[in-house]
This record gives structure tokens, sequence and C-alpha cells, in this order.
């Protein structure tokens, strides 16, 4: 015997066996029980929903002899009739193929005569977007007042592009993307009954990859358990066969990315594509990986909008704390500008080598959020010592600006240049040259606050803190929680130091008062570490 495909095979025979449109399944047993019936419904909806499926089940339904709760027996003579394809009942049009005036015209005779048995006589158009603007206008009159026995059933998957005056003499009813926990759900259920042996998370990518289809889940299934079969079907067997990419390899590449390696990333493309991983497929789901950090970075409870295991979700958040929402909306925009090109390509690694290329060089672009990436690589490249900020009074030209006579202003430079001892604790050097470090294990709100707060050595090895804003001080100390204390706050610091550097350095936070200078209480480490340099190096 042949063998018969899984969508095939598992085809719903009730309303009871349709997953995920319980919406359409109860208004319709509803309208059967009520005996309401329409004489024209229009079934739309995205591939693979069970718009055939729902109109065959409806068929048998309104002619079957003893209807069960609205759903066919399919065991009286009508059903079994309908199910062999036998009955003259039901007639099937598909109108890809069958979209001329002529087609229709034979409709339009056709209904002319009764059923030779059941109620009704129902007309099946499936893909009814395909008619031509004359078969439509042959068939309106006819749609508008067919005879009594006569039902029409039109299935489409584009909507849009049936005439209004066909959609108004229609009951509409619009199928919705079957979820990722019903297919999963579904694929259990029929691997149970076939005997076949597969991991839940293959079952669960399987129906991600599906996209809401029914249809196309039991397709992969059937080709994924072909390749392995009689044996259990993993996750890995599953990316294997699909040629997926794992979310691992989004994590690598991303970080490869943000660490600016092209090296590292153009070897771990060749990887994907020595691995047989389709390239348009890992630009689509490198997409979906970077809406899913961007959802984490904005939302409080990504969880219920990401459909990833808790593991992955942790390392995701965790991967998302040094990523800024204007820097993945960029990434995102090179990728999703790829992804409309490299479908066209005959060159599609070189494409996606390019891409890659501009997300670890934002120099390269000129747009706004490449310009705000580049400000933010030069904020934290100051705030780590790398490279010193110009002085305060010179506007970032080197070129003093006098200020003006009416403004109360006390800049620093007025005053006598303190002169700097030249001992510095090895403990607090390594605090200040470790900085970058300190701030990125702080939440971003904190790591804002801590942005102008000057780094300055104090006695006994410890690491003052100073706070030149008084709202700034406040916020860092305070925090949003409630009873929140300054010990607390310097404790936390402290840890964080121990963990970065592995020294012990006491923390004070300190705010320097309005009427106070910064240079007459605190020597700041980074101008005594640049001195220092400079006079071995002379």
């Amino acid at each position: 015997m042949s063998y018969t495909a899984l969508y095939r095979k598992f085809r719903p025979k009730n309303f009871e066996e349709v997953k995920g449109q319980e919406h359409i399944t109860s208004t319709l047993k509803n309208q059967i029980k009520a005996e309401r019936v329409g004489h024209a419904y229009l079934f739309c909806g995205t591939r693979g929903t069970g718009k055939t499926s729902i109109a065959k089940i409806f068929a048998r339904a309104v002619n079957c002899e003893h209807p069960i709760d609205g759903s066919p027996c399919n065991e009286c003579a009508v059903c079994k009739a309908i199910n062999s394809g036998s009955s003259m009942n039901v007639v099937e049009i598909d109108a890809a193929s069958n979209n001329g005036v002529e087609n229709i015209r034979q409709i339009v005779d056709e209904v002319q005569y009764s059923p030779t048995e059941g109620k009704y006589k129902v007309y099946i158009i499936d893909e009814v977007h395909m008619l031509s603007i004359g078969a439509f206008n042959a068939l309106l009159k006819t749609l508008e007042e067919p005879p009594s026995y006569v039902m029409f059933i039109l299935a489409t998957t584009e909507v849009h592009k049936i005439p209004i005056t066909i959609l108004s003499r229609c009951q509409r009813y619009d199928f919705k993307r079957i979820s990722v926990d019903t297919i999963t759900a579904r694929l259990r259920e029929l691997c149970d009954i076939e005997g076949m042996q597969a991991e839940d998370k293959a079952l669960r990518y399987i129906a991600r990859q599906a996209d809401g289809s029914m249809r196309d889940s039991l397709s992969l299934l059937d080709q994924c358990s072909a390749f392995y079969l009689g044996e259990n079907l993993t996750y890995e067997n599953v990316l294997e066969v699909l040629g997926a990419v794992d979310t691992g390899a989004f994590s690598r590449m991303l970080r490869a990315v943000q660490s600016g390696n092209v090296l590292d990333c153009i070897h771990q493309l060749d990887e994907l594509v020595m691995l047989g991983r389709d390239l348009s497929q890992f630009v689509v789901g490198f997409i979906w990986y970077l809406r899913n950090l961007m959802l984490i970075t904005t939302s409080d409870n990504a969880e219920e909008i990401i459909d990833v295991s808790g593991e992955r979700l942790e390392a995701m958040k965790e991967e998302a704390q040094n990523l800024s929402v204007d820097v993945i909306m960029r990434y995102i925009r090179i990728f999703s500008e790829l992804s409309s090109q490299i479908k066209y390509s005959a060159q599609k690694r070189v494409l996606v080598e390019i891409a890659i290329i501009k997300l670890t060089r934002p120099s390269m672009e000129k747009s706004y959020d490449s310009l705000i990436q580049r400000i933010e690589s030069l904020e934290n490249m100051i705030s780590s010592g790398a490279i010193m900020a110009a002085p305060a009074g010179d506007g970032g030209s080197g070129v003093p600006v006098k200020p003006a006579e009416s403004d109360n202003i006390r800049m620093q430079d007025e005053q006598p240049v303190k002169k700097l001892e030249r001992a510095v604790p090895e403990e607090v050097k390594a605090a200040a040259s470790n900085w970058g470090q300190v701030l990125k294990r702080l939440d971003g709100s904190d790591r804002a606050y801590l942005k102008n707060c000057r780094i300055s050595a104090g006695e006994d090895n410890k690491l003052y803190l100073v706070f030149t804003e008084e709202i700034n001080y406040t916020r860092f100390v305070d925090g949003d929680k409630e009873g929140s204390k300054i010990e607390e706050r310097q404790q936390q610091l402290k840890d964080i130091l121990g963990t970065v550097t592995g020294r012990d350095i006491d923390v004070e936070i300190k705010l320097l008062e309005p009427e106070e200078h910064y240079s007459d209480r605190f020597t700041e480490v980074k101008n005594m570490i640049k001195m220092e340099m400079e006079e071995e190096d002379f």
C-alpha cells in the first residue's frame, strides 16, 4: 500500500478534531443545530489553518442524516459518499486552474438541478481570488440569490483581491494562525499514534518553523522523521534536516559583532555555510533574535511574549544588558534591508558578509542610529579611561572659553593649580583602570548616574566617588527602593571592585558642596596616573 502523507492521513473528520479555530467551529455547529445555515460563506486566512478541511466537514454536516452535536457522523450513506468523493452533492473547484467565465457559467447551469440525495448541493471554490473579473461577475447573481438547496463555500488566502460585491454577499470567517503550543500538542499526539519517538524541543522547533500552519508542521515532521526513520528525533536532527540555525549561533555571532572582531564573524559564517545552513534563513532568524533582545531591553515581562526556554531567556537577559535599544534597532535595520536584497541575489554570502561588517563598523554609515552608537562607544572609552575627555573650559576645541561677565560661573581653571602628589595606591590605580568594567556590571540607570562621577584617591587605600550634582547623588544613593542607605551602595561597589580587580578596596561616596572646589578636597586618580606615565616616558 502506498504511503499517505501525515497531513492527508490526519485530516480532521469532524469539528472536534480541528485545532485552533474554535471560534469558527462553534459558530458553524450552532448554525447547523439551529437550522440557520446560510447560502454563502467566505473562509479566509493563511495557508494550512484548516479552511478546506472545515469546508468539507461543513458540507458533510449539512447533509448528514444523523449529525452529532452539529458534526457529521461519518457513518451514514451520505457522509461515506462524500468522504469517498463519489457524491454529486459536493463539488470542489480549484479556481487557480478553473478561473474563466466558462467555468463559472457551468456552475450556474448546474445549480438549477436539485440534489439527488441529502439536503444541500455544496460548491467549494478554493483560492477563489484567482477568478477573473468576468468570472466574478458571472457568479455574482447566482451567489446573491441561489436556490434554497445550494450553498457556496469560498476559500482564499488573499481576501483583499476579492471584489467588494462578492464580500458583501458572504458570511466571512477569518482563520487565525495556530499557536505554537497548539501545534506542538497536536504533533505530540500524532507521534504517539504513529509510534514515533521525538524530543519535545524538536517538536516545538518544528511548530515555530511552521509559522501558524498545521499543514506545514505535519509536512516538516514528515520530512524529518523520514530522514531519521526509526530513530529518536532530536533537536539537532531537526536543525540538520531543515538547514536551520540554533540560537546559540546567533548569540556567538552577536558577541563577535560587539567586540568588533570581523575575522571571528566571518569564520562563524563560514562554519554555518559548511554545515549547509541556509543563509536566507540565518538572516531571518538573526532578525528575530535581535527582536527578542529588543523586547527584553524594553519590557519588564519579556517571558510572556518571547517563546524561548527559561535557560535561554536568562542568557539573553544577560546579553541584553550590554546593548542599548538604539544599537539593536540599527542591527535590525541593516539585516532587514539585507533580507529584502538576498532573495534575488546570486551572491548571498557576500551580501551577508557586507552586512556583518556594517554591524561592526558604525563609522561606515552616516545614519542617525550609527552616529548614536559611535557616541556611545566614545563615552564608554572615556568612562573606562581609554581616552581622556577635553577640559571643561575649552569647549572641546583646546581654546579656553571666556565666560560672560553677567554669568555667575566659577571656572575650575581660574583656581591655582594644585600640585599632585606622586604616590597613588596600587588598589586605587587598579580600580580606575578597570572602571569601565565596573560600570558594565551596574544597571542602566545606575550607570548613567555614575558617568559624571569623579574618581579620587583617599587615605588608607580608599576610593572616593565624588558627585558634583546633587540630583545624581540622591538618585544613586536612594534609588527606587524605600529605605536604601549609602552604606549599601558603598558595599555594592566594593563587591563589584573585588570581583573585577581581585583586590579589597574600600569605597566612600561623597557629594561636592556648592561652595566647595573639587581640587581643594580631592585628588583625581586619572590625572595622577596620566602624569606618572608622562614623566616616566620623558
